[in-house]
């Protein structure tokens, strides 16, 4: 009985963390996007960051179409259909539109959710956490702090240390082996 109601448990969960990062984003994107007013942010080693203002016509003739659709229109990927889920190869994850450093192979793990899940950030002021009141329900949206690209999700179902799971779409991402 109790196996019974553990598995049923399982594929609740399971269901409800697929449906939560499937769910489209209702928000409407800027025609420009600026982080900030200073233009600028310092990163945790100190160093200034040049936010990226550009403009739509500029975003579309930059990214391919399904990394546009996510990355500015703050689309979501098909589960299981990135290149970048699993990869298991030693290197630094990149925002696609910007090249900012995001996440290390060394914090990626398994989610089996269908999209790379990291449990940290290489740098929290590389990203921003936003709260998402989309799709009928509350989320915490991640965008890159240049460029304000659309990056996934993080939620409160990771593993040790953090305890997060940054849920992100490959197409909004760029790997750098190491």
């Amino acid at each position: 009985m109790n196996m019974h109601r553990l598995l049923l448990a399982s594929g609740l969960f399971f269901s409800l963390t697929l449906n939560a990062c499937l769910q489209p984003n209702t928000k409407q994107p800027a025609s420009t996007s600026t982080i900030g007013t200073e233009g600028f942010f310092v990163d945790a080693k100190g160093d200034t960051i040049h936010t990226i203002t550009k403009t739509d016509a500029e975003w579309k003739a930059q990214l391919d179409p399904a990394s546009y659709n996510v990355l500015r229109q703050e689309g979501t990927e098909r589960p299981f259909t990135g290149k970048l889920n699993a990869n298991h190869a030693s290197g630094v994850y990149l925002c696609k539109a910007c090249q900012l450093p995001l996440f290390s192979s060394t914090a990626k793990f398994e989610s089996g959710t269908g999209w790379p899940s990291f449990f940290q950030p290489i740098d929290k002021t590389h990203v921003r956490e936003i709260t998402d009141h989309s799709a009928g329900m509350t989320r915490v949206e991640v965008v890159c702090h240049r460029c304000g690209g659309h990056l996934g999700h993080v939620f409160d179902d990771g593993p040790e240390p953090t305890g997060l799971r940054y849920c992100m779409n490959s197409v909004s991402l760029s790997f750098e082996e190491q």
